[in-house]
């Protein structure tokens, strides 16, 4: 990808969708953020939000939440701030889409062991997998809007995480569905919400039926069916801790490096458990011009989570051709 003008004041390039730069180089991202002011009161506003909902549901079902655990670094320190400030009785569950590192792993099982949590392997039929994401590689199946956030990939993948997860939640009777994502990727506004039933199908279709169109019949185990929609079934709060409780890398590393949770050695500069990931990343700016996670990192700069030059690096780290290699073979592609 060749070099292009940033933005002075976060990471966004001139290939992003919609930007443009002043004078002095700040893109429109930048110069229409409002600034932190007022956020401590949205912080606290949701926390005290949560923990109602704690209060409420805290005993209601066989388990007070089901947490997305990826392994990776957020979704580790969320699932400990879960367990062992709150106390809920939790089901991990991580659906494994077949380029889980070995070190990922390994984390999953002694985290897991350590903080006293049940947990669950979900793993979706390679062969399904495996055509979704050479497809993907090479085709945009989203809108432009959607690929401004994440990869196709990722996209696609985080789409059968969500909707086999939330399936799961609704058939076990789990009133909260929590994901260990960074401020960037959802802000305070939007770190606690009601499941919708009316808008949960109509979000799903935006994704089920693009899917659909590559891998057929086989993707319908991993979405929800017309049953789950009646009455029969109560549906979950979504909510994204990080958002009100506050969030800063290293205290996240320190935390759970007390649960034995090591980083891998094996994964690109933007995940901690992952190694479709780099493979992702190099497909999109190869097609877009422009890094799948410069927006959550922008976002995370802007809020003063992350310095600006921290994210720069992470976004100009070359991918592991070794790592590039595997991914390929392992989805039966050809070598450039």
């Amino acid at each position: 990808m060749s070099k292009q003008k940033i933005c002075n004041r976060c990471a966004l390039p001139a290939a992003f969708p919609g930007i443009r730069f002043n004078e002095a180089g700040v893109c429109n991202f930048c110069q229409g953020f409002k600034g932190a002011g007022g956020e401590a009161t949205k912080k606290a506003e949701y926390r005290l939000k949560f923990e109602s909902l704690i209060d409420q549901y805290r005993g209601d079902s066989t388990y007070d939440a089901l947490m997305c655990y990826s392994g990776g670094k957020d979704s580790t320190y969320t699932l400990s701030i879960l367990k062992e400030q709150y106390g809920l009785n939790i089901l991990a569950v991580t659906v494994d889409n077949g380029f889980i590192s070995e070190q990922a792993s390994r984390n999953i099982r002694v985290v897991v062991e350590n903080l006293g949590v049940d947990h669950i392997y979900y793993k979706p039929r390679f062969d399904v997998l495996a055509k979704i994401f050479r497809h993907c590689a090479s085709n945009d199946i989203y809108s432009r809007k959607s690929l401004e956030r994440a990869s196709g990939i990722c996209t696609s993948c985080m789409a059968i995480v969500k909707y086999s997860t939330l399936r799961m939640a609704l058939e076990k009777d789990i009133p909260l569905i929590v994901y260990g994502w960074s401020p960037g990727q959802s802000p305070v506004t939007s770190s606690i919400i009601k499941n919708n039933p009316g808008i949960v199908k109509m979000m799903q279709k935006s994704l089920y039926d693009p899917l659909y169109r590559v891998a057929g019949n086989d993707i319908k185990p991993y979405f929800l069916e017309d049953k789950h929609f009646g009455d029969t079934f109560r549906f979950p709060y979504y909510i994204h801790p990080l958002a009100f409780l506050g969030y800063d890398e290293e205290t996240a590393y320190k935390s759970i490096a007390r649960l034995s949770w090591k980083p891998p050695g094996d994964t690109d500069a933007n995940s901690t458990n992952c190694l479709l990931n780099s493979f992702a990343n190099m497909m999109h700016k190869r097609r877009l011009g422009f890094h799948p996670y410069v927006y959550e990192l922008s976002n995370l700069v802007r809020g003063g989570y992350l310095d600006r030059d921290i994210a720069l690096a992470r976004l100009a780290q070359s991918e592991n051709p070794e790592i590039i290699s595997k991914v390929k073979r392992k989805l039966e592609i050809e070598a450039d």
